[in-house]
């Protein structure tokens, strides 16, 4: 069983955080541990954007059908919250 159940109607995820804030370091390990699992997972076909900024707060953004977006901040999130905040956006 795979660790995410990536929905068919997701068109795109979207993480963005900051390059060098504290806030950050969670995200920066989750997508370390897990970015390539993510695209394996979709065979390579989903989007998966990270978008680095100074100062920004960490969130995820994932698009799906219709130009439907659901956003979430991930800011005081540990590594393990992360993931679970992307299962809860996922199951959209």
């Amino acid at each position: 069983m795979s660790k995410f159940v990536i929905p068919t109607a997701l068109k795109e995820l979207r993480f963005h955080l900051s390059q060098t804030g504290e806030a950050s370091v969670p995200l920066r390990k989750f997508l370390t541990t897990n970015y390539s699992t993510l695209k394996q997972q979709t065979e390579y076909k989903l989007p998966i954007l990270i978008r680095e900024s100074y100062g920004i707060p960490p969130s995820l953004t994932a698009r799906f059908e219709r130009g439907e977006e659901v956003r979430k901040n991930l800011e005081g999130l540990s590594e393990g919250q992360v993931a679970d905040a992307l299962n809860e956006v996922l199951k959209r």
